[in-house]
């Protein structure tokens, strides 16, 4: 173990990575720029915020290095460290438009957001994906998963859109952690005490045979050195998110409604075979759909009564140049039952990615491209034994990457908030949106994670976590609490969520009207900086790491 990687502390294993001599680390533990949501709480600060940045040489190449501490709060993203992570790439991004080639490297040792700083965490990590998409039409994004903790939550979507994924047999990769597919389905779905199952299922042997990593290199400092070499030199790419046709076939053969064990799985990716799939637009039918926000508001814009299409969950329609896309429940949904309730699993990521990516098709020629507007009432993404064994994630970042593809290439991407808008749902489904509006209905729930598994992964109370959100608003899981971070373009007073009347209809319309107008010379996600909430308290601490880090580049 005298070489291991694993062992290493994040500061340690970056400057492992780049040639002896080279290293030169941004905004580091003396600039002590903290994460100013953590003392408030009662939780001793980081001086770097758990996230470390190296500029520096790999085979003569640039390289900016990014190592996440996965002993500082499990590796969690918060609002500093999120802005530490995106504002390296967005300068990699610059320098690469500029002829200047810099490869970015993501060491992933995190549990996805930090709980702590919940609503900063979705923000930042979506920001992330942003970036990852656009940094790759030059370089590719490497990422590495060493262990301990291994690469969870939004941080396993980030791990999909990656160019390249290098593991150690010491890692694992999932969007949900066994503890809260437990807490939320019950130990019969994800026993979180069987380590032998968690391993056969989310370790990076099977992972590597299933297509979510690409490589097991030993845990070794040169070995992971020479991958990554190998992998910058050769401009490895696995393409993961752009096998949309390959996963729904997939998931074609596979019976939800049977048991499906690891070996099994990997057979039928072995002999899988993609298939054109094509997500129909949505139609007025005479049966209605079961209920909800989304459905409601969905069909009221659209003009669609009783939409279906030949995927119950995802509706889709083109109606005066916008084409508006909804997730949906479905309580007959015997297929795929985790998510009868409206949640996003495997078949509502990967059908809303084919949309969008057909809409880009379509509009590729096209020198104004039409506005995607997106009706979200998402409540969570699905928790299941199978939607972790086949990589839920890879289904969640196609969606996020589709978006994001979309908004680069000039589409406005607009989210319309009268539902719920929860955790992996909310990433792979709103937060690549340029404006965001959001009805203000005290119904509404916005947050990273349930207030039971949040209060389990932080070892709090219910109670203990209400009292911490009182000091916090990115833990809050209303919809007003939310405004104050910034992100939202406008916030609808006098409308509730459950009543899309016709004159509520007219006054939304108008309102994404504007929202388009002002995103149509807008393809970044600058706006949720910009805006004089976030200016002025919504994301300070966002905007001074932002500078430091385009200071000391």
């Amino acid at each position: 173990m005298k070489n291991s990687f694993v062992e290493l502390n994040a500061r340690q294993r970056a400057f492992a990575l780049v040639d002896a001599g080279t290293g030169r680390e941004l905004v580091g533990a003396l600039d002590y720029m903290i994460s100013p949501h953590l003392m408030p709480q009662g939780i001793v600060p980081e001086s770097d915020d758990g996230v470390v940045l190296v500029k520096g040489k790999v085979a003569d190449k640039n390289v900016v290095i990014i190592s996440i501490e996965g002993k500082f709060q499990g590796g969690g993203i918060g609002e500093v460290s999120g802005a530490k992570i995106v504002a390296a790439l967005e300068q990699a991004l610059h320098d690469n438009e500029n002829g200047i080639e810099v490869y970015p490297v993501i060491i992933l040792d995190t549990g996805g957001v930090r709980l702590q700083e919940a609503n900063y965490g979705l923000l930042s990590i979506s920001e992330i994906h942003n970036m990852v998409v656009a940094l790759k039409k030059y370089v590719p994004v490497i990422g590495l998963v060493p262990g301990k903790v291994g690469s969870f939550g939004g941080m396993s979507i980030t791990a999909a859109i990656l160019s390249y994924l290098i593991t150690t047999n010491r890692a694992r990769v999932a969007l949900n952690g066994p503890e809260v597919i437990e807490q939320e389905a019950g130990v019969r779905e994800f026993d979180s005490s069987d380590k032998d199952l968690i391993w056969n299922t989310l370790g990076t042997q099977q992972r590597v045979q299933t297509g979510i990593a690409d490589e097991i290199v030993a845990d070794d400092v040169t070995a992971l050195k020479d991958a990554l070499t190998a992998a910058i030199l050769e401009k490895k790419e696995a393409h993961r998110t752009e096998k949309v046709d390959f996963f729904l076939s997939l998931l074609d053969k596979v019976d939800f409604s049977q048991p499906l064990n690891p070996q099994e799985y990997r057979k039928l990716y072995r002999e899988n075979v993609a298939q054109p799939h094509q997500i129909a637009e949505a139609r007025s039918t005479d049966q209605a759909g079961t209920p909800s926000r989304g459905r409601a508001w969905f069909e009221a814009l659209t003009g669609i009564k009783n939409a279906q299409t030949n995927v119950s969950t995802v509706l889709d329609a083109t109606v005066d140049g916008k084409t508006y896309i909804a997730i949906v429940p479905d309580a007959n949904n015997n297929l795929f039952p985790r998510v009868k309730n409206g949640e996003v699993g495997l078949k509502e990521g990967f059908a809303v990615a084919a949309v969008v990516n057909r809409v880009v098709a379509e509009d590729a020629d096209k020198a104004e491209k039409r506005p995607i507007v997106l009706v979200v009432d998402v409540p969570s993404q699905a928790y299941g034994y199978k939607e972790e064994l086949m990589g839920i994630h890879i289904a969640l970042a196609s969606s996020a990457a589709a978006y994001a593809k979309a908004r680069q290439a000039g589409h406005p991407v607009i989210s319309f908030i009268p539902g719920d808008a929860v955790s992996g749902g909310f990433l792979a489904h709103g937060l690549q949106s340029n404006r965001m509006i959001a009805l203000a209905d005290e119904s509404i729930t916005i947050q990273a994670m349930s207030k039971a598994s949040a209060a389990r992964i932080t070892q709090r109370t219910i109670a203990e976590l209400e009292e911490a959100t009182k000091h916090v608003p990115a833990m809050a899981y209303d919809i007003f609490n939310y405004q104050k971070l910034g992100a939202l373009y406008k916030l609808v007073e006098g409308i509730a969520s459950n009543d899309p009347s016709p004159a509520n209809v007219a006054q939304i319309e108008k309102l994404i009207d504007e929202a388009i107008t002002s995103a149509q010379d807008d393809r970044t996600l600058h706006f949720r900086y910009e805006n004089p909430v976030a200016k002025a308290s919504g994301r300070k601490a966002t905007l001074a790491m932002r500078q430091a880090v385009a200071d000391q580049w």
